[in-house]
Order: structure tokens, then sequence, then C-alpha cells
């Protein structure tokens, strides 16, 4: 058995959201009544697996996207559909951009984070606001 803990997912795109509540994501998503807008979040019920979310005809539908054990994604879309390995989310995204891929809606307006800011430069704005107060290139050690 596996006892491992799923590990929260780590995903630089803009229309990622991470540890959205499915209630904001359902009002962010039909807040202008368009059909086809779309975001990822993680899931609220399964760790470690994301949730790529679509609107259409003013309802949110959900579809959960697992990483496979070589790094691929998988995607649970309508029933009986074959089962579709990609690459990468951005290949994911891409794909179901397109019509007739087995969502209910193609994929037509991504709904960017406020603020978004790729995983890289996050760690570089933790490191930065460590030494928030220094003007200084070089700080005090205390004892």
């Amino acid at each position: 058995m596996d006892y491992r803990v799923p590990q929260r997912p780590s995903v630089d795109l803009p229309y990622y959201h991470g540890p959205l509540s499915k209630k904001d994501c359902e009002t962010l998503l039909l807040e202008n009544g368009r059909d086809g807008n779309f975001l990822l979040r993680d899931s609220e019920s399964m760790p470690g697996v994301l949730c790529l979310c679509v609107s259409f005809k003013n309802f949110v539908y959900t579809y959960r996207i697992f990483k496979e054990k070589h790094g691929f994604y998988n995607i649970q879309t309508v029933e009986g559909a074959p089962k579709r390995l990609f690459t990468d989310l951005k290949e994911l995204i891409s794909t179901f951009e397109k019509p007739d891929q087995g969502l209910v809606v193609q994929l037509g307006h991504p709904m960017k984070q406020a603020s978004f800011c790729p995983r890289w430069r996050r760690s570089q704005i933790k490191l930065d606001s460590i030494y928030e107060n220094s003007n200084s290139d070089y700080v005090e050690v205390l004892p």
C-alpha cells in the first residue's frame, strides 16, 4: 500500500486559481453570463487532483484532472469517452478549446487570476519579504 499524501499540484498557468472553493469558482465563472468561461482549481474533495471548471447555460461543469504516474494528465469527461493522456496542462487546455472534444462546451474564455504570479517569481517575493524593512544589501544578524 502507498501511504504517501498526495502533494498539491504545482501549476504555473494564469487561469489556475489554486485552492478556490466551488462556490467562489461558480461566482467567478457565472458573473458575466458567458458560456465557455473556464479555470483550473484544486479539488476540495480529492487532494492532488485538479478541477477544470467551465460555464455553460448558467451552470458550472467540473471535470477532474488526474496526474498519472509517468507525469501525464488524464481528464474525466463524458461517460463512455475514451481515456486520453496529455503531456502537460497546456496541451490538455488547447485540445478542449476545440469543439466536440468531450466537454459540455469548448473552452473559450480563461478566467485569469487577478494577480497571476508564476511559482518561480512567488518564491523570489517570499525571500524578498523576509528583509522588507531593510534598505541595505546586508542585514544585521541579531544574537
